[in-house]
Parts: C-alpha cells; structure tokens; sequence
C-alpha cells in the first residue's frame, strides 16, 4: 500500500511512523510546503521519499490530508480533481465547513472524513511520535456519503493500529469537539496569558509550578497555526460552549465574593461525577 501523507507534522508523521511499523503501507511518500519540514522528516525516516501533490497522488492508494484546516479548504477540492482510484482521507478536527465545500462535487465519494481524536501540544515532524494513536477512538464522519470501498479501505487503516471508530454527522462532530477539545486549548491560552500577565518574574513561576498548573496550561503551548483556524471554522460552536464556561466562571466568583464555601464545596462535589466519563 502507497501512501502519501500532505502535511507533515504530529498527526501525520506520528500516522505515518505507525502504518509503516505495523506493515499497513509499504511506502510513504511526503508533500509539504516546507522544504525543511521534507528534510526532517527524511531523516527521521518518517517517509521515504518526498513528491509534488500530483506525481503524489498519482502514485498512491490513500492521500492522508494533515495540514491545517484552513489550507485543507483549499486543497481538498484539487485533491478530488486528480484522483480516480485513489482514497483521500483527512483528520482534520472540524469537518462542516471541509464537507460542505465538497458536498456536489462529482468524486465526493472518494473522500471518508475522519478525525482521530489524539495528539500532543506540540507540532511539526519533530513531534511525530509511534503510539500516538494505539487505543484510541477515530471519527468517521457523514460515513454514508463515502464510496463503500473507499470507506473500507479507511477502517482498515484504522483497525490495524489499532482504533476504536464512532461515526457522527458533520453538525454533531463539531459540537462535540468544541466541548471536549476545543474549549480545552481556549482555556488553557487563557490561563497562560492570565498567570503571564500577573507574574512577571518568569523564573518565580517555573520555580513554583507544579504537577496541576503543568497540566492545566500544558495545551497553551499548541500551535496558533493549527488551532487559530480551528476556532475561526468551528467558531459558533465555540461561542455557545464559551459562553457557558464564562457562567460557570463567574458562579465560583460571585461565592468566592460571598465566602459561600458551602456552596463552592457542592458544586466541587458535583464536578468531581466527571470521574464517571473520564477514568
């Protein structure tokens, strides 16, 4: 199996390390816009060779879109241009607007949207770690617009990781990321640019940050280029979650401003059922 990863980063170099050591692909064939982002991952050995997008798609069984959404937007329409044969699969982390851009054209079938729900907070091919993805659960997105064999192929992939895989409509997908991924990373910035902004003495902050403030913050060090378009795309989601959480920001205020612990230690108690989803 031949298959050309375009955008080489975390997602794609950590999926490309994987498919190669479990013997799914054959060969992996790179396309990036960044000649040193080719480089690195030559010698990482994350691919084996590099290409332009149209020999790479002319010599490939599966495309694995991995860029940015924003430029998938782009890409994704001249991807079905030039296949025939050839399976395009993205894992992008919004899909309605990726899916209405493409819902007439005439090789949509040929496209499974997914989204593999996994990552780090840190990018580019140097990021790209095996693993990443072993037990993880992937969504397979309006499934049911996909060609049957196309959409085989795809949970072959998947299942030789292995994956788990849900599948949900393009809507539902995005309001479900904004409330367990998106509204996460916004938090995270946030908190960073809260505590930057209160403590100057940088050093003071690294002297004192612990486990929990490690782990809070741990996502503000996600790439803007990857997660600004991801907000812009899934953006009234976002609001809708955004919202909420500034309610409940501002309920644990107004105690804090009443010394209501009473209440605070209740509504501790009830965010603690989270155990419940979350092991």
């Amino acid at each position: 199996m031949n298959i050309s990863i375009i955008g080489i980063g975390l997602i794609g170099g950590s999926l490309a390390i994987t498919l190669k050591e479990n013997g799914f692909a054959q060969r992996i064939i790179g396309v990036d816009v960044s000649r040193e982002n080719l480089d690195k991952a030559i010698r990482r050995r994350l691919i084996d060779e590099d290409m332009s997008l149209e020999d790479a798609v002319a010599a490939s069984d599966i495309i694995v879109l991995s860029t940015p959404v924003d430029v998938m937007l782009e890409l994704l329409p001249k991807l079905l241009d030039l296949v025939d044969r050839q399976v395009i699969m993205d894992v992008g982390s919004t899909k309605s607007n990726l899916l209405q851009a493409v819902s007439d054209h005439p090789k949509r079938g040929r496209l499974v949207a997914t989204h593999p729900m996994a990552g780090t907070e840190y990018s580019g091919p140097e990021a790209a770690i095996p693993g990443l993805f072993d037990g993880k659960c992937t969504v397979l997105v309006d499934a049911e617009k996909s060609d049957i064999d196309a959409l085989e192929r795809v949970q072959e992939l998947y299942l030789s990781i292995p994956m788990k895989m849900v599948r949900l409509d393009s809507h539902s997908h995005d309001v479900h990321t904004a409330y367990v991924s998106h509204i996460s990373h916004i938090s995270s910035f946030a908190l960073a640019l809260t505590v930057l902004a209160k403590e100057k003495d940088e050093d003071r902050i690294f002297e004192l940050a612990s486990g929990g403030f490690s782990s809070t913050v741990r996502l503000a060090k996600s790439s803007p280029d990857m997660w600004a378009p991801i907000f812009r795309q899934n953006r009234d989601n976002l609001l809708d979650v955004l919202d909420e959480h500034i309610n409940q920001l501002a309920r644990f205020r107004s105690l804090l401003i009443k010394k209501d612990f009473a209440t605070f230690y209740e509504l501790m108690k009830e965010a603690n059922q989270i155990k419940k989803i979350i092991k």
